[in-house]
């Protein structure tokens, strides 16, 4: 089998957790109108079915760190798809809101271990020149999972299935299963694993050229002993420390902007929007099949651009569309607009516009960027740990919104996130480092010694502006 094709069915195995991902989170706004039909479900246990996913999450993510460096990746991922199969088919066949929320809470945790352990997998095999392209097909392989959910909502949505809408997603588990039988472990885990001359032939059947491969070894392999000679292991005190503080923070603050920055409302309230202006139903729902289109389209042009122009500048425009649209929608739902074609089209502009900001940007840029940002040793840990307070946060938005809507209203809570997708700007303007382009290893020794990682061809010019600080 040639060389390119072995490639791409690596980040094709390994990307698919993306669709699980998208599936499981996209398809229970559909299946929820039916499933009140056949269990009894008070408003509280509603919240407790949509948001025991998430609970699982946190979980999943907090346990990946430690797996994911005692397992391997490849070992995790093939863990995660057996847990996505055992919760999808409880949930399917669930006849009571305990068994429901048990099997959402199972699912969760694998949606949590992919959400850490695929970008991990793709940014450690990916070659540096094109390793935000190919890590950021995860993202959007989630978009695609989210508009398969959304359509097979919309076609099932007539005869009521909400367990076959949540049984399907059996069908890429189970696909992910056995396609990562077949591929190979990180190299980067297995040098540190001791294990080099595996490494070596992993990084020759990837490269395609043995020179190639053999330099890229010797380069992990310098990282590795730089990193065994800090014995410390991985604590809070360790990631709080003057040397770790700076870049965990970064990490930190870049989870804690994606999910403030509003996406959770968009994409979970959307139908209730469109509803609330004069949307039918099934015009709601509709829409909502064009939202997740409209979201994996987007998320095509972030491919490319992202080891192109850099993972920076598409942060900083994603920031400046979402505030855009955040204001409009604000200013259209305080300024007293009756129902008809007006307000309709303005609501439905904003959401279009916000959505497509944050497909070509902050939903894909994260994932790529948090793998990148920490040292190897403690790599797979830090990024579990950032993944997991990911989830938290999504959790809080998820559970807050409802009663601030009921509160203050829509337009003041997109005002809100129109501060906060500003306040993301500024983050990315100041404090966010440049990591196009450059290996794993670079970042890190630079990250480490406290200097800010740059491209290099914007190490190779003198500084003119103060944009290009960080």
């Amino acid at each position: 089998m040639p060389t390119r094709i072995k490639n791409a069915l690596i980040w094709v195995f390994g990307a698919l957790g993306g669709i699980l991902w998208g599936y499981d989170t996209g398809v229970i706004s559909g299946a929820m109108l039916f499933i009140k039909n056949d269990i009894a479900l008070t408003p509280l246990l509603e919240g407790l079915v949509v948001s025991g996913l998430l609970v699982g999450a946190m979980l999943g993510a907090g346990l990946s760190g430690r797996l994911g460096d005692s397992w391997g990746r490849r070992r995790l991922i093939l863990a995660a798809s057996g847990v996505f199969i055992l919760g999808t088919l409880g949930a399917s066949f669930a006849f009571g809101p305990a068994s429901l929320i048990a099997s959402r809470f199972v699912i969760g945790i694998g949606v949590g271990i992919a959400s850490v352990v695929v970008p991990l997998y793709l940014t450690e095999l990916a070659p540096k020149q094109v390793r935000g392209g190919l890590t950021s097909l995860m993202q959007l392989l989630v978009t695609v999972g989210i508009f398969v959910a959304y359509g097979t909502d919309y076609l099932l949505a007539g005869a009521g299935a909400w367990r076959w809408m949540i049984g399907l997603g059996v069908i890429p588990a189970a696909v992910l299963a056995l396609g990562i039988l077949t591929q190979p472990e990180s190299p980067r885990w297995l040098v540190r694993k001791g294990r080099t001359d595996e490494a070596r032939t992993v990084l020759t059947r990837l490269r395609g050229d043995a020179g190639a491969a053999g330099e890229e070894l010797a380069e992990i392999e310098r990282a590795e002993h730089a990193e065994r000679a800090q014995s410390e292991p991985l604590t809070l005190r360790r990631l709080l420390s003057p040397q770790l503080r700076p870049v965990f923070v970064v990490g930190m603050l870049l989870v804690l902007f994606q999910n403030f920055v509003g996406i959770n409302t968009i994409i979970y309230y959307a139908p209730t929007l469109l509803t609330d202006i004069g949307f039918g139903s099934d015009g709601a729902i509709l829409a909502n099949v064009g939202i997740g289109l409209l979201n994996m389209l987007m998320t095509l042009p972030a491919m490319r651009l992202i080891d192109r122009r850099g993972r920076k500048p598409l942060l900083r425009w994603g920031a400046l569309g979402m505030c855009a649209a955040m204001v409009l929608l604000a200013v259209t739902n305080l300024s007293g607009l009756g129902y008809g074609a007006l307000l309709s089209a303005l609501t439905l502009l904003g959401i279009a516009l916000y959505i497509a900001s944050f497909a070509v940007s902050w939903g894909p840029v994260q994932w790529v960027m948090l793998p990148e940002l920490f040292p190897m040793r403690i790599r797979a840990a830090a990024v579990g740990l950032c993944v997991l307070f990911n989830w938290l946060f999504n959790m809080i938005v998820a559970l807050v919104f409802p009663s601030l809507l009921q509160t203050w209203g829509a337009g003041v809570n997109f005002l809100f996130f129109a501060g906060t997708t500003l306040l993301a700007f500024l983050f990315v303007q100041r404090l966010l480092p440049e990591t196009k382009g450059r290996s794993l290893e670079e970042i890190e020794q630079d990250l480490l010694r406290g200097r800010p990682a740059r491209p290099e061809a914007e190490r190779s010019v003198p500084v003119s502006s103060g944009a290009a600080h960080h």
